[in-house]
């Protein structure tokens, strides 16, 4: 896992319910942990675009309903700035499930990716679409 180039904005709170763009069969996710977060004692961990997450299926195939799987986040609404000083910001949030290794379980995503995700994880970059 690379480090990201840009300064992320966390915007997504554990128990936050986060759509699922690609064709594992997954619909809905819960976000259940994030993956590396250091906090402060009481405060509820926070993810943002690239980052891994714990996330628990709420709805979508019957086989992967009220399982747990590692999920990484591809988009957030919530706006961040990259280093070149522009600030990017999504329609909609969204992830698509990982394995333990760090390869997506999915073979194509919906909708565009963030190039910061991809920085991170270069395979999610050979299935998506289109990187912004």
């Amino acid at each position: 896992m690379k480090p990201v180039s840009a300064r992320v904005t966390k915007a997504l709170n554990v128990g936050t319910y986060i759509p699922c763009v690609d064709n594992t069969g997954a619909k809905l996710l819960q976000i259940i942990s994030v993956k590396g977060y250091k906090g402060v004692r009481g405060r509820q961990p926070k993810a943002g675009v690239g980052d891994l997450i714990k996330v628990s299926v709420k709805e979508g195939d019957v086989k992967l309903r009220k399982q747990v799987f590692t999920a990484l986040i591809i988009r957030q609404k919530k706006e961040y700035r990259r280093k070149e000083g522009i600030r990017i910001k999504f329609e909609d949030n969204a992830a698509i499930l990982m394995t333990d290794e760090g390869e997506p379980k999915g073979t194509s995503i919906k909708g565009p990716v963030a190039r910061e995700a991809v920085e991170r994880f270069s395979s999610v970059g050979k299935i998506a679409s289109m990187v912004i």
